[in-house]
């Protein structure tokens, strides 16, 4: 076995769902083309069931309910008691506000627009038309949905890259708390400026309905649930058996979603398979490059390991259900923008395991690094058919 699955076994943490989370994408793809393909109807009348503000689909009801089930298990993990506390280690939380909202979203901006936009922007012809009527490109469309995963910082999964890192899990369970709330104010502040950019339509009434139905809705009924359960069941009962049942809900509502996307874009994929490739390039450029400036900065900062390696992990990693969430209701099921929030889906297991693996090797350039305690596994540590592929 890989040794990336020793560790995911050692540590005991990646769920069977979250572990193989890349093989699950692609046999949704897979599965969703052959759909679009055998009954192409299937997309289009789940899509029609939608909310209408002044006669256009604003939310369509069948992907607003996966994507709540998509997004709630990551609130309820949120310990508010935990965010108050973070003002007394103040320097790790302050680096990743600043990198998810004053660096990340403006490299992925210009790298997105660089590849796309220009270096690729022959192989990706063609027009669509986007929600509320507007004909656009569809290589504007692709960087609209990167600018998307720009802006939308660490999903609850980093909390497991940073365990497999080593990290600090209290820092890092904080710093995604603090960077979600965030997320209220500047997601639709930052993703309409940066989508008016790159010249595609910005319908503010849906851009913040969607804040409101995928950030504010799921964090509220965490919020409020995670009270109620802690107190009739108590703390132990809600972290033990609770969050274990709701492990794989958040992954099969997002793999669910994935079915629906791609049996619409599956005669495009068809059409023009290296898409996925041309989307892929940017968004793995934009992941490794933001490490490198979190971890970087961390070491000239001084952070122990404990924090650097967490700290580079929740600037790497993108919240790819508020980003499907977001482009689904601004631009459509179908839209391009869609597609491209799906291909980061795609890559965010194999690269944040390899950023995995690149912290790992180099704890030893933080202090405390090379001396951590034993008790977390290490790819070092595998035995030697443990690194057979």
């Amino acid at each position: 076995m890989a040794a990336e699955e020793y560790i995911a076994k050692k540590a005991g943490g990646l769920s069977f769902f979250e572990r193989y989370l890349t093989l699950w994408v692609v046999l949704c793809i897979a599965g969703g083309i052959v759909l679009g393909e055998l009954a192409p109807g299937v997309a289009r009348s789940l899509d029609a069931m939608a909310i209408y503000v002044n006669g256009a689909p604003v939310v369509s009801i069948p992907i607003a309910i996966a994507l709540f089930f998509m997004m709630y298990p990551i609130m309820v993990k949120i310990d508010f008691a935990e965010v108050i506390k973070a003002g007394r280690s103040p320097k790790p939380v302050l680096l990743t506000l600043v990198v998810n909202w004053g660096i990340k979203p403006f490299t992925m901006f210009a790298i997105a627009t660089f590849f796309l936009g220009y270096v690729f922007k022959g192989f990706l012809p063609g027009t669509e038309v986007v929600k509320d009527g507007t004909v656009v490109e569809l290589w504007r469309s692709y960087i609209s949905g990167a600018i998307l995963l720009g802006i939308a910082p660490c999903t609850a999964m980093v909390l497991m890259w940073g365990y497999l890192a080593r990290g600090n899990q209290g820092h890092t369970l904080v710093m995604v708390a603090i960077n979600s709330l965030t997320m209220l104010v500047l997601y639709g502040l930052l993703g309409g400026w940066l989508l008016g950019e790159n010249q595609m339509p910005v319908p503010w009434q849906a851009l913040l309905l969607s804040i409101a139905i995928y950030v504010a809705l799921p964090l509220g009924a965490g919020y409020l649930s995670r009270k109620w359960i802690i107190r009739s069941k108590g703390r132990d009962w809600f972290d033990a058996r609770f969050l274990h049942l709701l492990t794989p809900v958040s992954i099969i509502a997002l793999l669910a979603t994935l079915v629906l996307l791609f049996s619409f874009k599956g005669e495009t994929i068809i059409g023009n398979p290296l898409t996925i490739l041309w989307i892929a390039i940017p968004l793995f450029i934009q992941t490794v490059l933001i490490f490198g400036i979190t971890y970087l900065l961390a070491k000239l900062l001084r952070f122990s390991y404990e924090d650097a390696a967490p700290s580079a992990m929740i600037g790497a990693s993108n919240h790819f259900e508020v980003a499907i969430a977001t482009a689904t209701m601004l631009y459509g099921l179908s839209s391009g923008a869609a597609l491209a929030t799906v291909v980061g889906v795609l890559i965010e297991v194999p690269v944040m395991l390899l950023l995995v693996r690149i912290c790992l090797r180099t704890r030893g350039w933080f202090p405390g690094g090379g001396d951590l305690p034993g008790s977390q596994p290490r790819i070092e540590d595998a035995p030697p058919d443990a690194m057979v592929p």
